[in-house]
Parts: C-alpha cells; structure tokens; sequence
C-alpha cells in the first residue's frame, strides 16, 4: 500500500509534464498546475516528480510493444489474429504500426519527462548531494529509453530539454553511434548518483545503473561500420563485465529460489527485481499492466471478461528450445494438464484443458480478484521487469565469452548454473555463445528481450543472424503436438502445415521504420544524421 500511495500520488503531482511524441511535444506551458516554480522545494518534491518515471510515460510501451516486439518479432510467440503482434513476428510493420506509432511515443515521453525533472530539480536550493540522486534517477530513466530507441530505431534525436522543441520541432537525429554514447554517460552519472540501497520498495540503486549498464556496454561492443566484421570492442566487453561485477560482488540482489515465484504479484520488487515498472493495484487506465488480457487464456482464469490470449501462443521455433526438465517452461507457457495453483485458489488450482496442440502464456498471468485483491479487470498488478539479476549474470557470460570460441571463465559458468540449477537442470563445464543465448531465451522469454539480443548479434555478425531468423520458418505454420511432462514438441503428421505472408528478411530488419506522422512532423528524420555536440565530460571513477 505505501508503494502504491507513493507512485500513485506522483502520477497526479506530474501528469502535466507528461507528453506524447518526440516532435509534438508541448503545446502549452502549464498555468493553472504545479510547475518548477512552486515546486522541487524539499525531497518529498524529488521523489512525488520522479515517480511517474516508473509507469505513466512507459504505459504505451508496456501495453502491447514490450512483448509484441521483444518476442514477436524474436518469434519467441505469434498471435496470428492479434494486430499488435503479427505485424512484428511476419516483418511487416510499418511507420502506421499502432504499436510501433504507441511505443515512439511512450519512449520520448520517458526522455521528455525525464528532461523535465532534471530541469526541475537542477534549479532547486537543496544541496547538490540530494539533487544528484534524483536527478540520476531521471537519467537511468532517459538513458534507458535511448537505449531502447538505438536498437530499434538507429539514428533518432537527442533532446535534453523539451522547450528548445518547442520553439523548433524540426530538428536533425544523431548517428546511433552518439545516441548509444548518450545512454551511456546518463547511466554512468546514474551508477555514480544513484544510492547503494534503495530508499522505497521499488525504487533504484546504483547496482541498478551498473546492472543497465552492462546491457548497453555489451550492446554497444559490436557497433562498428562492418556489421559483419566477426568481433566486438574488448575495451567495451571489458566494461559490460567490470558493470556486472560490481552488480554480482556489492549489489543488495539475489536470485530468487523458485523460478515460477518471480511472475506472483506478493513478490513485486523482490531480491533479484533491478529495475521494474511500478503498476499501481486497482489503479486507473494509464498507471495499470493490462497484460494479463492480452495473454490469458480465459475468463475462468481472469474471472472477467478481459481474456483474449486463446491464440496468443508459443512458437514451434521456442518450444524446441526448451531442454526436457527445464521448469522454465510451465513458468512462461502454459500447456495442456498443467496445473497452477495460483491461480483458481477457491477451487484448488487450475488445470489447463485445451489439447495438446497449443501453449498458451502464463508468465503475466496471475488469476483473477479472487486470487488477490490487488487484481482488477485489465489490471494484473503484476510489475513488469525491466532488469533482474538473472539477466546480470548472462551478461557477465557473454562479455566473458567475448571474442572467444568458448570460455571456462569460473565466475561466469557459476553464475549461469545458478539459473540452470534453479531450472532444474544439469551445469555446464563450459559455455559457448550457443549455451548463453539458450540460456537467454529461455531465462528471460516473454520478458521482452530475444529480439534485442539478436540486434545485439547482428551488429557484428549480421549475417548469421539474417540466416538465423530464416532459419526459423515463419512464413510456415507447423501443427505440433506437446507433450508437457518432458518438454516435447514434435510435428503433427496427421495435419498439413500451411503458409503465412512474412516480409523480406535482410538487414533492414534490424530497424524499425519512423513513425509516419513524425514524419510529416519533423521531415528532417528522412535526411543523414548530424552528431551529436557532447558539453559534458566523462564519468571517469566508476570502475
């Protein structure tokens, strides 16, 4: 409840400095509300305009795209019906998207509030020492929407303060190069800032930051003009790893003991959650996870009429993936006499009952009020991960693997057992990058991140990756036949496969398009990117 009256009570102090594009950014400045005038005057302050910072500007994003693109178009899932999902998994989105168009929107309105805040609080009379760790919280915030916006978009414009938009809305993007380099210098102010422990359940730290901080160092390793070129920056892999030593030998987070407990709502913002999306229980329209609606099988399970995930379902292609005792699976993907008993409490559980031909979404699903008071139609009240521990370790992996065939690294072999054990499976003696991008994609399915992966991949080995996801026979529906007790998908015999309509797969698929009415907005964002002019020096004391 203190969690909930904090961010809920932000929103509403906020709400006037949320906007809803990067060009059409503000119409008007508020007169009649809460403005830096008569605000940012004590810390209460700080933390009521940081909060929105953890749902309201990333609802758009959180609502259909965070899944729809970082596993659709991983083809981790399809939803043959669903037109926030196919467009994606068939590689036929364009600049009209809804999804697309929603999730543009949302992630500058992240940068754009995030601009705001630090405005706010940077021309405030409380000492510099309370200022800076509020203000790192805004530029987790902002860089970790850069981040975001480099790997799904590239080239895209760099604001810092949302008024000089105002007067010019027509402005040039930057060379991902300098986006990705932004991102960096926000987190790295973030891991210096930011407190070793967090103040309020669900708040950040600096081990969050550095935690962040290994994904966009990683990321940002196989940039280079060659995507081809077969190697990542060692200087960067470097840091990716130092980032997730810091996080794994002083962070305050450790890996939960029961996999499946990490998706129950009583265990938001526990030990290993770094950074997650604060959904307010019974909250209204915009500070709520309508997750469970899209995904939910149906209304037996959501007690409503919010269930719409009948064909919302898991690929051929990811359920190959799963090893035979991985407990992964029946966390993420409910499958035919499964049994949950979470869910359906009053009447001993829930045993799904729909055949063995399909898997349906569990993680995210949670049952209905019945279940938990906390859940309300289209409002799950389950926190969306953003950064959890688990995926610390796998970057510690893979920075370690680095440039190599293979590594016997003993801190990145343990840390990965530790999520393998917890999967009930057997350790690894050596890990390659076909074991850490398993691992990846089964450790962290419908959270979101494969896609982003592969991005990570084709920024130094495009090929490959173009011939992995040919690889994965989307423009092929393959009936199945699932067997849950031992994780085995095999191909249906009795029924014929059937084709589907995919785009083209080369390398523009590791774009996005520009959303169509940005670029009626800002035409500028059809011409070559100008660099970016960096004022402020470099964070040089971290490591």
């Amino acid at each position: 409840m203190k969690t909930k009256k904090i961010f809920y009570t932000a929103l509403i102090i906020a709400l006037p400095f949320v906007w809803t594009s990067c060009s059409d950014i503000l119409d008007v400045e508020p007169n009649d509300v809460i403005t830096k005038e008569n605000f940012y005057k004590s810390e209460s302050d700080f933390q009521a305009a940081t909060g929105p910072l953890y749902n309201k500007v990333w609802f758009d994003f959180n609502d259909k795209f965070y899944y729809g693109l970082g596993d659709g178009r991983a083809a981790n899932m399809y939803a043959p019906f669903s037109d926030y999902v196919y467009p994606f998994t068939d590689l036929t989105e364009t600049g009209l998207t809804g999804p697309l168009v929603s999730a543009w929107g949302s992630l500058y309105n992240v940068v754009q509030q995030s601009n705001n805040v630090i405005i706010g609080i940077s021309g405030s009379t409380l000492n510099d020492a309370i200022k800076n760790r509020y203000i790192a919280e805004a530029r987790f915030m902002r860089g970790t929407a850069y981040w975001y916006l480099a790997s799904l978009w590239g080239d895209v414009i760099i604001s810092t303060d949302p008024r000089e938009l105002v007067k010019n809305p027509i402005v040039n993007k930057n060379p991902m190069k300098d986006v990705y380099e932004f991102s960096i210098r926000d987190l790295e102010f973030a891991a210096k800032y930011l407190p070793e422990t967090a103040g309020q359940a669900g708040r950040l730290t600096r081990y969050s930051a550095f935690g962040m901080l290994s994904r966009v160092y990683l990321s940002f390793s196989g940039v280079s003009d060659n995507p081809n070129s077969g190697t990542r920056n060692q200087a960067y892999l470097d840091l990716a790893k130092k980032a997730a030593e810091k996080v794994m030998s002083s962070g305050p987070y450790a890996l939960m003991t029961n996999y499946e407990d990490l998706f129950m709502i009583d265990n938001n913002n526990n030990t290993e959650s770094m950074f997650a999306l604060q959904w307010v229980p019974n909250g209204d329209y915009g500070v709520n996870n309508t997750q469970q609606a899209y995904f939910a099988l149906g209304s037996d399970i959501t007690g409503d009429d919010a269930a719409w995930g009948y064909w919302t379902r898991a690929s051929y292609n990811v359920l190959q993936e799963y090893e035979s005792k991985d407990l992964r699976r029946k966390a993420t993907w409910m499958g035919n006499k499964d049994h949950y008993a979470s869910i359906n409490k009053a009447n001993g559980g829930y045993t799904v009952d729909h055949g063995n031909d399909f898997l349906t979404v569990k993680k995210g699903v949670v049952g209905s009020t019945k279940d938990n008071a906390k859940i309300t139609r289209m409002n799950s009240a389950l926190n969306t991960y953003m950064l959890r521990l688990g995926e610390v370790y796998l970057n510690y992996a893979e920075a370690a693997l680095g440039n190599n065939a293979s590594t016997a690294d003993a801190t990145a072999i343990s840390v990965v057992n530790r999520l393998r054990t917890r999967a009930g499976l057997d350790p690894k003696t050596t890990l390659t990058y076909a074991d850490i991008i398993h691992e990846r994609r089964v450790e962290l399915c419908m959270e979101g991140q494969y896609w982003y992966d592969l991005v990570r991949r084709a920024y130094y080995k495009q090929q490959e990756v173009i011939n992995y996801v040919t690889g994965q026979n989307r423009g092929v529906i393959t009936p199945i036949l699932y067997d849950t007790a031992t994780n085995t998908v095999t191909v249906d015999a009795s029924k014929s496969t059937s084709p589907r309509a995919i785009g083209v797969i080369d390398a523009t698929i590791f774009t996005l398009p520009y959303p169509e009415s940005e670029l009626v907005q800002n035409p500028l964002l059809r011409e070559n990117p100008v660099p970016y002019e960096f004022k402020e020096e470099k964070i040089k004391d971290l490591f």
